[in-house]
């Protein structure tokens, strides 16, 4: 949305003289507080409004976006000069960023999107937001004035990706420019008030040295998965939601060599690979007239014609998986998944579930053999009670064995305590058993030391 159409939007719902519970700036529960905070609220009010009256927005839109912020600030100090209010630094500095965040950003949630070790912002309802900090929730110290106030940031970042939310269609998937993915669901369907869910995307790029360092796995399981990377094993990532299977998925894409082309297919595009040629895919809804839908089976579809090398899906989630399995094993192995599951064999599981619901009439040993045939490692990640995300298990497929898809784990992590302070302590180790893809790693030109680590991968 431009500038001037974002202010435009503003000025019709701030400005409300007879009414001013209404305004994003006001507040509805301003007769209810103490005269002070009545006050405050009045003064952004006033000036929000004579921003609008003063400001020249068709100027602005053609500012780039840090000339435009210095000069928002300095019309907002201008005008507080002019209101005669005798403020501190400290209270002047607060009032000009407050109404910063309404006219060019995301209003209250916009501290908290500058703070790159939140993972999660949740809002229920205008007055409760939380966020996820470290892998533990905590009650965040911003709300919104009321629901009409926080429909309105809702509005600002569904209508910047071209998406809207209202009685008619109440729910929403959309993204912020930095990549985090939103949900927005409104009244009727949300009984307490819209209710607003950001998964961050990050600004701090976490590459596998840095999980090797939190002690989410170890430097000998980093240099098995780049071996099954470079020997193009086609992988799942499995986990429950906020486990840090995009994340996984990232750091597994960095071993890709870069003179392969790189197909991603997404829902809302969140993977941030670094390779120089990757195309990204994402998914589009069906409009009003319930027209012009795109899902990720037509994506994946449309992927086998453009020549990938590699072709990473986000999250499998129903009929695509048979095109995706499909193309595993038929040529484009080297491929990347994540899957919802709590373990590596109910992966299994629910990759054989999606394609029943798919409605793909199989047999049940076809459908295995298909899985199996396909998917050649299944790596498990978890966020644990105390708030870290460690890979549970690496597993491999190696075949069947009547009507049962045989599996192996080849690297765990065992739980030995909880310390004091609620740490879950636990140690990595090899089971010790020769992988079933031996032959393919060394192949692709890695070694396996089978002296004292029977699986650790050195490239010669």
């Amino acid at each position: 949305m431009r500038l001037a159409d974002r202010l435009s939007q503003n000025s019709a719902n701030a400005i409300k003289p007879a009414e001013p519970s209404g305004s994003i700036l006001g507040g509805g529960q301003a007769r209810r507080r103490d005269d002070i905070g009545d006050g405050s609220r009045r003064l952004k009010l006033r000036v929000h409004n004579r921003l609008l009256e003063t400001l020249d927005v068709s100027k602005l839109d053609a500012l780039e976006p840090s000339m435009v912020s210095a000069k928002v600030t300095s019309a907002i100090n201008d005008t507080l000069d002019e209101e005669g209010r005798l403020l501190t630094d400290i209270d002047r500095a607060r009032l000009v960023s407050e109404i910063k965040n309404e006219l060019l950003g995301l209003g209250p949630l916009e501290p908290l999107l500058h703070d790159g070790d939140i993972t999660d912002i949740l809002v229920n309802g205008h007055s409760q937001v939380y966020i996820e900090k470290f892998g533990k929730l905590h009650r965040a110290d911003v709300t919104f004035q009321d629901d009409h106030h926080l429909m309105l940031i809702i509005d600002r970042i569904v209508s910047q990706v071209g998406r809207r939310v209202d009685e008619a269609s109440p729910m929403v998937d959309a993204r912020l420019r930095d990549g985090s993915r939103i949900n927005a669901i409104i009244p009727p369907l949300a009984i307490d008030g819209p209710s607003l869910s950001i998964r961050r995307f990050g600004k701090k790029r976490h590459d596998i040295e840095a999980l090797v360092d939190k002690g989410s796995l170890t430097r000998e399981m980093v240099d098995f998965l780049r071996a099954l990377v470079r020997a193009r094993l086609n992988i799942i990532v499995c986990g429950g939601t906020g486990s840090g299977k995009t994340t996984m998925l990232n750091c597994l894409s960095a071993f890709v060599p870069e003179d392969e082309r790189i197909v991603t297919i997404e829902d809302s595009a969140e993977l941030s690979l670094q390779q120089p040629h990757v195309v990204r895919l994402e998914t589009r809804p069906s409009n009003l007239e319930g027209k012009g839908e795109v899902t990720q089976r037509d994506l994946v579809k449309n992927t086998l014609r453009m020549r990938p090398d590699r072709i990473i899906v986000g999250e499998v989630r129903s009929a695509e998986v048979y095109d995706m399995l499909q193309a595993m094993s038929t040529g484009h192995d080297g491929s990347i998944a994540t899957i919802h599951a709590n373990s590596p064999r109910e992966s299994i599981g629910r990759l054989e579930m999606m394609m029943l619901l798919g409605g793909f009439s199989i047999p049940q040993r076809a459908m295995r053999q298909q899985i199996a045939s396909a998917v050649n490692i299944v790596l498990h990640v978890s966020r644990l009670s105390d708030g870290t995300r460690k890979v549970m298990k690496i597993s491999e497929i190696s075949g069947m064995e009547g009507e049962t898809i045989m599996m192996q784990d080849l690297y765990e992590f065992v739980r030995t305590d909880v310390g004091a302070d609620g740490k879950i302590n636990g140690i990595y180790r090899s089971t010790g058993i020769r992988s079933f893809y031996a032959g393919q790693i060394e192949a692709a030109g890695f070694k396996l030391d089978t002296s004292a680590r029977p699986l650790r991968a050195v490239a010669h």
